[in-house]
């Protein structure tokens, strides 16, 4: 069964979900279902469920036992690439099990996005969300300085690193294998990289930088790699039970 759609947690009371006139549109219309016939509905926030259409709504049958979320909670500072490669880069991330994305305006952006584009993600995200088949939705924030991110990801009991180019630094998987966090940040830059003031403010902030080898990644190739050399390591070594 491949049908599937993602709900708001208030669209669920007991087991009736009152579906949107977007999720009858694409249920009745697009995919054409009757009465009766079974979908799977995810709310967001790890539960999954089969239901089946009931007099134009939802109808819970039964809670599914779904594992695809990573082991990890990772958090992404994706420092905006031009043109329109974000749309992707954010597209493959929520399939390899991104949590946070944090789209950063570093110095040498060249991307100025539009008020519209965060709406334009967050769809995206959503849209990735169910055709990978996960329980969570990632959360993707407004646009804000490479400062203000560092400042807002700082927690305690977390590993923090920035990916740089031409300098000597250990491997991403050298310290993803001796990793025993549950909690992770990493940080890709755009175009032309970091500036030697942003790597010095992110190591002041906590940040250890890494390198994803000696090939130059473009600026949307190298959140990908990041993100699957995680995803690799921590359901590989540190699975869920």
């Amino acid at each position: 069964m491949t049908y599937r759609i993602i709900i708001e947690p208030t669209q669920k009371q007991g087991d009736m979900i009152t579906l949107t006139p977007e999720q009858k549109h694409y249920l009745k219309n697009v995919l054409r279902l009757k009465e009766d016939s079974q979908f799977i509905v995810v709310d967001g926030q790890n539960n999954t469920y089969i239901a089946k259409i009931n007099d134009d709504n939802g109808q819970i049958i039964e809670q599914l036992n779904e594992q695809t979320e990573l082991p990890i909670n990772v958090t992404l500072m994706i420092a905006l690439p031009k043109g329109k490669g974000f749309d992707e880069v954010i597209r493959s991330c929520t399939e390899l099990g991104i949590n946070t994305i944090i789209p950063v305006i570093s110095q040498r952006t060249l991307l100025k996005p539009s008020s519209h584009k965060l709406e334009r993600w967050r769809k995206i995200v959503k849209e990735a969300t169910e055709q990978s088949e996960r329980q969570l939705v990632p959360n993707i924030l407004e646009p804000i300085s490479f400062s203000e991110a560092l400042k807002k990801v700082k927690q305690t009991n977390q590993n923090y690193y920035i990916c740089v180019t031409r300098k000597k630094a250990k491997h991403l998987l050298t310290y993803l294998l001796e990793t025993t966090t549950n909690s992770i940040t990493i940080a890709t830059g755009c175009e032309g990289g970091w500036t030697e003031k942003e790597i010095n403010e992110a190591i002041n902030s906590g940040f250890i930088p890494v390198t994803l080898g000696p090939r130059i990644l473009r600026a949307v190739t190298a959140p990908l790699v990041t993100l699957s050399l995680v995803a690799s390591v921590t359901e590989k070594y540190h699975p869920k039970d």
